[in-house]
């Protein structure tokens, strides 16, 4: 996304969104929408707000990755202590009062709030309809997602189609399931709205292609196989994503938005507050970072012999790691994690990377796919879209018989290297808890982890003193 709009989106956070929860303030749009919502710059900057909560900057706080990095078995917690949270994710000892927690609750609903002010009014607006189209399919698109998020980490949780005044916000929480039904439709009607690609100055905003890569991972965590296939189709049938040559070039500044990006959130090193936080927060202390995610030598270990992706996501002793030379002292489990990460020269100040965070991209598309073959036994048509993703990777692998290709067609051992794909090709991409989760075997691979309760974290007490229709999680 262009610098122009990157500004845009710190601007709108700053004067139209507070840090409060949407619980104890008035709804911005029973407040000031039929005065504010007057022209089409008017609804492009209320949109632009949207995405602000999507950003892993200071200001948000946003440990999505924590949940998914270090509650995983990619990585433990480093750094000077000073987030008591991150270790508490580590070891499932987080509570209600886990301000991580509350945090992530609380910015998921300011996006959704942002989306419902943008849906509430840009119909009243008169102004270009393709425009308008657009937006109210990114603010579709952008509910979904945050919906989306909020299952994956709580579960149920309330359901809100527009700004709601406060009185009529304690409302209990509502089934996973018809959340899923809702991010589908949401999904269905920003796919109609949005266009397949966006222009240059609008690189970054949602597409079609997203949109419907969205209600295809949906479907597949409801286990709904058929239709996850049906979505993965209408996302190739766009003919507009294809896998890149190299897979390094997927975690590098200048060949960002590419053609295997789906879905990418954009930061820029602009000293504005939209710079990617994952550069000072994972950075070995060594490189004056936080480390706060050390790579766990398990991980290491998972890769096979010679898989070019090691050295791409992963540092090691005497590599090259962004002007210096890694050593085991950079970390207590003598590793650190390379993606999002860059060298100093690149940047005015290290909290501002300018790597994006490819949320979905088409390597997974290409997974999700052949996940959803396996289930319904169509073990052979699987390894079709496995072999894609191998490929591309041995491609760029030095030795004989580096990732032979999977031949097998028994069930069992195509789900498990299908699994075991997902694992090394999305490394440190904020997927591996929840598909652990997902799989039904996070208690084998975790520690610590209690069948019936780490499923799902707790609810933020905050919310629940707030809102006594609230119930927690079971557990907690």
């Amino acid at each position: 996304m262009n610098s122009t709009l990157k500004t845009a989106f710190f601007i709108s956070m700053m004067s139209l969104l507070s840090c409060e929860g949407i619980l104890d303030k008035d709804p911005i749009a029973i407040l000031d929408a039929g005065s504010y919502f007057q022209t089409e710059a008017d609804a492009v900057q209320a949109i632009n707000a949207a995405y602000n909560p999507l950003l892993f900057n200071n200001t948000n706080n946003n440990f999505y990755w924590a949940m998914a990095v270090i509650t995983g078995d990619e990585a433990i917690p480093g750094g000077d202590g000073s987030r008591p949270g991150i270790v508490e994710m580590e070891t499932f000892t987080y509570t209600p009062r886990t301000q991580e927690l509350n945090d992530f609750w609380k910015l998921q609903y300011k996006g959704i709030t942002q989306a419902n002010l943008v849906l509430d009014n840009i119909d009243n607006i008169n102004m270009d309809k393709t425009v308008q189209n657009r937006i109210k399919g990114e603010a579709l698109f952008l509910r979904a997602y945050y919906y989306f998020q909020l299952t994956q980490v709580f579960g149920d949780v309330p359901l809100y189609l527009k700004v709601t005044a406060p009185d009529q916000l304690k409302i209990p929480r509502t089934a996973k399931a018809q959340i899923y039904q809702q991010i589908l439709a949401d999904c269905d009607a920003a796919a109609s709205l949005l266009p397949a690609t966006q222009s240059a100055v609008n690189v970054g905003r949602a597409t079609s292609g997203a949109a419907l890569a969205l209600a295809a991972k949906t479907s597949l965590y409801s286990k709904d196989y058929t239709k996850t296939l049906a979505y993965v189709q209408q996302v190739k049938n766009l003919g507009v994503y294809a896998l890149v040559t190299d897979y390094n070039s997927l975690f590098q500044k200048t060949t960002q938005n590419n053609s295997e990006s789906v879905w990418e959130i954009q930061h820029t090193n602009l000293e504005l507050g939209v710079g990617n936080f994952l550069n000072q927060w994972w950075a070995s202390k060594k490189f004056l970072g936080y480390g706060f995610a050390e790579t766990t030598p398990e991980f290491v270990q998972s890769f096979e012999a010679n898989d070019p992706r090691l050295k791409f996501t992963v540092a090691r002793n005497n590599e090259p790691y962004f002007g210096l030379i890694y050593k085991n002292s950079f970390s207590s489990t003598f590793f650190s994690p390379r993606k999002f990460i860059q060298s100093d020269a690149e940047l005015t100040q290290k909290a501002d990377g300018d790597i994006n965070y490819t949320a979905i991209r088409y390597a997974e598309v290409l997974l999700w796919e052949a996940e959803a073959l396996v289930e319904l036994g169509r073990v052979s048509e699987a390894l079709v879209p496995l072999e894609a993703v191998r490929a591309r990777a041995r491609a760029q692998a030095t030795g004989m018989n580096v990732l032979p290709a999977i031949v097998s067609t028994d069930q069992n051992i195509v789900r498990d290297a299908i699994r075991q794909e997902r694992k090394v090709e999305l490394g440190y991409e904020l997927h591996r808890f929840f598909d652990l989760v997902r799989w039904g075997i996070a208690a084998d691979e975790l520690e610590g982890f209690q069948v019936g309760k780490h499923e799902v974290f707790p609810l933020p007490q905050t919310e629940i003193d707030l809102n006594p229709s609230l119930d927690q999680n079971a557990g907690y």
